[in-house]
């Protein structure tokens, strides 16, 4: 037997957001300012700090000493970012779920005389040896996972017992002397050190680049459609892909002025394209940031987190080793210095610098390149001065400290935005 009673009325559901952001882009160049206010307005600053940091690093160093824009100069600045910037890439991932790897270092470092032993002493080819270096990441990874959880050892102490044990490692299989010096005529090192992108190809790498990005907010854009969502106009997709082709190919043309784009900075790129799909285009990455967000809430909607847990841990140590290994390969030699300094320090700085929040679910791979560049940026332009190592301490640390205040302002604007 059925009645049919009155309804109450449907309470209005808060408007998503995102598709306000959407709605906005689809009336053209006044919709994106709007758009780009909006976000502000919401505490969602994205990287629009560290854009800003960039450029007035840029124009600040300039004007102090004219060669820091130089073509060469660029070249030596990426060529020097990419080891720890892949690092930094690891430390994002930690990031995201609300963890900390303070061992990175210690691991690149233990990659790196893996390979000088392996290649160089016992005589292995080099494929042999960065396969195995990379394992030993993977393998340290995967040991942090089963002590984090299975015995519930907090990231810290587990990763602050590996940044001591495993320099302990490195340092005894370097041996007496403290150093391995690599074949200067191996593959590994000419690569480290010599292997530029053609100009043609370098040119052509932006194109791709530009049309990729054109195809991938489309595809997203066309999915939304399909699903009755609000989507980004084809405009607005146009725009930001000739935007890219623009500043890219200038960027590219003063490269190539001087050696042109390391084959290592389009590794670096490629590392972070592939990790920025991962983060945005798949389940896992939706995963990720809930586990960072709210963990217990990830836990009842159904995720494995534990399952997420040992993948951040595994691609953070991982991508530690490869950093390592190019480290090595571009010193020409493991040492005992190789992962130890700021190393640790430069990457987790680059990581927060870039915009991946310490409290876990915000940040993107972009956060590693961006924040990378701004580290190389001061300590290069402070280099061109001649001022002491003392200073790029200090600036790197007000600049640290900067990025985390900014995050934790914008968490406390969105929260309130959120409540009115």
């Amino acid at each position: 037997m059925s009645t049919d009673t009155a309804q109450p009325p449907v309470p209005p559901v808060a408007a998503d957001r995102s598709d306000e952001r959407l709605r906005v882009h689809e009336k053209g160049i006044r919709g994106v300012v709007t758009g780009a206010w909006e976000q502000l307005r919401g505490g969602d600053l994205g990287v629009l700090p560290v854009i800003g940091g960039l450029a007035l690093i840029a124009v600040v160093f300039q004007l102090l000493d004219p060669l820091f824009l130089s073509s060469r100069n660029l070249a030596d600045l990426l060529m020097q970012s990419v080891p720890v910037g892949i690092i930094a890439l690891g430390i994002v991932c930690i990031l995201l779920v609300g963890q900390i790897d303070l061992s990175v270092g210690s691991v690149s470092g233990l990659s790196s005389a893996m390979l000088g032993v392996l290649f160089v002493s016992r005589g292995l080819p080099v494929v042999v040896a960065i396969v195995a270096a990379v394992a030993a990441g993977v393998a340290i990874g995967l040991l942090y996972s089963v002590l984090f959880n299975r015995f519930g050892i907090p990231s810290f102490v587990i990763t602050l017992a590996g940044l001591l044990a495993f320099q302990g490692v490195q340092l005894s299989l370097l041996g007496a002397t403290g150093s391995i010096n690599l074949p200067f005529d191996s593959w590994i090192v000419t690569f480290a050190q010599l292997k530029f992108v053609p100009p043609w190809l370098s040119y052509v790498f932006v194109v791709a680049a530009a049309v990729g990005l054109f195809a991938s907010g489309w595809a997203f854009a066309a999915r939304r459609r399909a699903a009755g969502l609000s989507a980004r106009s084809t405009r607005y997709l146009l725009l930001r892909s000739g935007a890219l082709l623009v500043l890219a190919g200038f960027f590219v043309r003063a490269l190539n002025e001087d050696r042109g784009v390391g084959w290592m900075v389009v590794v670096f790129l490629g590392l972070t394209l592939a990790l920025h799909y991962a983060l945005s285009r798949t389940s896992w990455g939706t995963k990720v940031y809930a586990v960072g967000g709210n963990v217990e809430a990830a836990r009842r909607a159904g995720i494995d987190v534990r399952r997420i847990y040992l993948s951040a841990f595994v691609l953070c140590s991982t991508l530690a080793a490869i950093g390592g290994i190019l480290a090595a390969a571009r010193l020409g030699a493991a040492n005992q210095g190789t992962g130890t300094g700021d190393v640790n320090l430069n990457a987790i700085a680059a990581a927060v610098i870039g915009g991946t929040s310490l409290f876990g679910g915000r940040g993107t791979a972009w956060a590693a390149p961006l924040g990378i560049l701004v580290i190389q940026g001061i300590a290069s332009g402070l280099t061109l001065l001649n001022l002491s190592s003392s200073i790029r301490f200090e600036v790197t640390g007000a600049v640290l400290v900067l990025a985390v205040g900014l995050d934790a302002l914008s968490r406390r604007s969105r929260s309130s935005h959120g409540r009115a």
